[in-house]
């Protein structure tokens, strides 16, 4: 065997367990290392790579999928929820899955095709739900029977440092669900004004210190590029003020906050929420995932007006929250709200 055919050796590690994303080899091939994944999952943590789905029992209970229905989820991710609400609508139903992002897409349909359903079960589109009109136009001009929508971050994106989603790992200051369109988090920070920037961080993340950081930050970015995860982190933190508590929970807002500026995501809920009842079938069903409170407020509000202006004839009077055996199995579903609606007849 020549040296270009020889197979290329896996990443080494010191000590006896990886920590690295790019170590984690065996947490990243389910089909060949189940044992291993499974011990993972065992532990309450998420494999490298892949995502727990949040809430199933409850999102199949609401949407109730039945055989032969269309049902949409509009942020397909690792295909969790996907592979359940694609199974319930057999024989003769079909998925529609939408995701923005261009580099998990193509493994979440391989992953779901390989099911064995028939091909024409199954059609995936990279592009974010505010488009969602637009698809169900062509492929389903009656609408939907079920729709899902999970607003949350997949574990794929906040593991892999080369994202940029997570202070918790070095890694390009990113923060785009598709890395192939828009500008980084980096460019943003590079050219926004002090005031734009605090009124980013109280709008979208409740940030209580946010005048005093966006100075930081902007006076940081005067001197020079911030451009990773890390440098992002360190600033903030240095930023506060001795007395202010948990710090790390403050770093996290900050993320939280240019992540949806950088994808304009409230924007995209809005145009979501907008059409979503054109794109239910007459007693179609909706439930939304929400995972902070500007876009949960966002969700309440639409279902309410909604059920008054006669276009839902149910909406959920109470958010639903993860189980507490579920939180113990998958903690990163703490902050999840789900709310759900079903178009009039």
């Amino acid at each position: 065997m020549s040296e270009a055919e020889k197979p290329a050796r896996r990443v080494r590690y010191g000590g006896t367990h990886p920590r690295k994303f790019g170590e984690k080899y065996k947490e990243q091939n389910p089909g060949r290392y189940a044992g291993e994944v499974a011990k993972v999952l065992a532990s309450g943590k998420t494999p490298a790579g892949m995502h727990r789905p949040i809430m199933l029992r409850e999102v199949l209970e609401i949407l109730a999928p039945q055989p032969g229905e269309i049902v949409v989820d509009a942020t397909l991710g690792y295909g969790g929820h996907a592979r359940e609400l694609l199974a319930a609508v057999q024989p003769g139903g079909r998925l529609i899955g939408l995701d923005v992002d261009s580099l998990e897409l193509p493994k979440t349909e391989a992953r779901l095709r390989a099911l064995g359903f028939p091909e024409e079960t199954l059609s995936v589109q990279c592009t974010n739900f505010a488009g969602l009109a637009g698809v169900l136009s062509t492929r389903a001009p009656g609408g939907a029977h079920a729709i899902l929508a999970d607003l949350g971050v997949s574990s794929m994106q906040l593991d892999d440092p080369a994202r940029g989603f997570t202070f918790k790992h070095h890694g390009p200051l990113d923060l785009r669900m598709n890395p192939e369109r828009g500008q980084p988090a980096s460019a943003l920070l590079a050219a926004v004004s002090e005031k734009d920037l605090a009124r980013t961080l109280t709008e979208f993340s409740d940030e209580p210190l946010a005048g005093p950081l966006a100075y930081a930050l902007v006076r940081a970015c005067a001197q020079a590029p911030i451009i990773t995860t890390t440098q992002l982190a360190t600033i903030v933190r240095t930023a506060l003020p001795a007395e202010a508590p948990e710090p790390e929970s403050v770093v996290r807002r900050v993320f939280q906050a240019l992540r949806i500026a950088v994808n304009d995501e409230l924007a995209t809920l809005d145009a979501l929420l907008r059409h979503l009842p054109a794109c239910l079938a007459p007693g179609g069903r909706v439930a939304i995932l929400t995972f902070h409170s500007g876009e949960d407020r966002r969700v309440k509000h639409a279902f309410k007006d909604g059920l008054t202006e006669g276009r839902f004839s149910e909406i959920s009077r109470e958010i639903l929250r993860p189980s507490p055996e579920e939180l113990r199995a998958n903690p990163r579903a703490s902050s999840a709200k789900l709310r759900w609606a079903k178009r009039a007849a």
